[in-house]
């Protein structure tokens, strides 16, 4: 039986599938929650983070999973967002509009609340790590980006607040949230193709890349990993790029 049990959400491509392929412990059992899945190593629960229908199916499969699972340790990685639509609020397509909100924003508290009452419920005694993968928008704002940049200071204030309920209780929970910098994804790939009228600062992000800026997702997700060795303290946010 594994030891460990380890969640990433948006597992399938980007820097959710460098940190299933980084998995830095002998014996885990890893699942990718995404909609496509893939990624070699990794289970695939099927699930549209988008639609909150999902998120009970995604609920019940942490309560299945951590009933009776006596190990060393679990940890979740909610990596899952989305930049789509990029441009100015009130001239996108609405409806895209809102998955993104619920997405970037809603998501993560969702998902992480889930998995707190999932290992409550089994009153699991090793280790829990809630990671959610936040960003520098959180806190600088980036016409183009409402959405985005919204949905990460959501996330890192649900951060914030939830390490010091932890505290309070006395558990044994660390919960964080971790900014990567710029990273070489699909994701930037579609940032330096808009139109300066959508995203006003794309060229800042096209001169990045091209002095070789951006970060390799496979270094991103080995650092993050290694961040769990450490002394980390719960409810804080951390920018790799300053350690």
């Amino acid at each position: 039986m594994a030891d460990t049990l380890v969640w990433v959400t948006g597992g399938s491509a980007g820097i959710g599938a460098a940190l299933i392929e980084a998995v830095p412990f002998d014996d885990a059992r890893v699942f990718d929650i995404s909609r496509s899945g893939g990624t070699a190593g990794a289970e695939h629960v099927a699930a549209d983070l988008s639609d909150p229908s999902s998120w009970e199916i995604v609920a019940d499969h942490f309560t299945a999973q951590l009933d009776g699972f006596d190990g060393r340790r679990v940890v979740l990685i909610h990596n899952a967002g989305t930049l789509e639509p990029l441009g100015f609020a009130g001239e996108v397509d609405s409806q895209v509009y809102r998955h993104s909100v619920v997405l970037n924003a809603a998501a993560p508290q969702a998902i992480g609340d889930a998995f707190l009452a999932a290992v409550a419920t089994a009153g699991f005694a090793g280790q829990v790590f809630v990671v959610q993968l936040s960003s520098g928008a959180a806190t600088t704002p980036s016409p183009g980006w409402s959405s985005y940049c919204a949905g990460k200071a959501a996330l890192q204030m649900w951060v914030r607040c939830v390490g010091q309920e932890q505290q309070r209780r006395g558990s044994r929970v660390t919960v964080v949230a971790v900014a990567p910098g710029v990273v070489e994804t699909a994701m930037q790939q579609r940032i330096r193709a808009a139109s300066p009228e959508d995203f006003p600062n794309v060229e800042r992000f096209q001169r990045m890349h091209e002095r070789d800026e951006l970060r390799d997702p496979k270094a991103v997700a080995r650092d993050l990993w290694a961040l769990l060795d450490t002394d980390l303290e719960t409810g804080s946010v951390i920018d790799l790029r300053s350690r």
